[in-house]
């Protein structure tokens, strides 16, 4: 029963991390991306800067938001990160969405927030859930952020070991 517990805390706990990295077609450059974010008035970017805060964008996002308790600075919000999340899916990293949201336009986010599936502890059924009022927000604030960090590690497949750090996840309990 504690086991289940653990592994129940621990897959709710995922569930409420954005984490996965994120595939799209890019081939419309950075300039769309970045003349939308141009565009966006001060109430769309503070609306969008409030989804990523409350939405958990930086908790996986940003590197040592969580542990710092929120406190990291503006400049390195939602770079990435090199802390991987293992299971029984792989390992998974946390995607730099300033670079990602510099590829695509607005457009094409809402699109793909529509329509994406991602491993876990990514919550892409979250994504689903926004108006898209509120998907055009964060892309306008991502992009406002301008391009900053690199890439995040790529996947690790599951009978690979990845490099420290990275939270292992319990597998699910047997079903019954």
């Amino acid at each position: 029963m504690l086991r289940q517990n653990v592994w129940m805390v621990s897959v709710a706990m995922a569930l409420s991390l954005p984490g996965a990295a994120i595939a799209a077609d890019t081939s419309s450059g950075a300039a769309k991306a970045a003349s939308s974010a141009k565009g966006a008035n001060a109430a769309t970017l503070e609306r969008g800067k409030y989804l990523v805060k409350i939405a958990g964008c930086n908790d996986c996002h940003t590197p040592g938001y969580m542990a710092l308790a929120g406190k990291v600075d503006e400049k390195q919000w939602l770079t990435g990160d090199t802390l991987g999340w293992r299971g029984p899916w792989g390992t998974t990293y946390a995607a730099n969405l300033r670079l990602y949201f510099d590829k695509i336009t607005e457009d094409q986010w809402v699109k793909i927030a529509r329509s994406i599936e991602t491993r876990p502890p990514m919550p892409w059924f979250t994504l689903r859930e926004m108006t898209e009022t509120d998907l055009r927000a964060i892309h306008a604030y991502a992009t406002s952020l301008r391009s900053a960090g690199g890439p995040a590690p790529a996947y690790v497949p599951p009978d690979k070991e990845p490099k420290q750090p990275y939270a292992q996840f319990p597998s699910p309990p047997p079903k019954k």
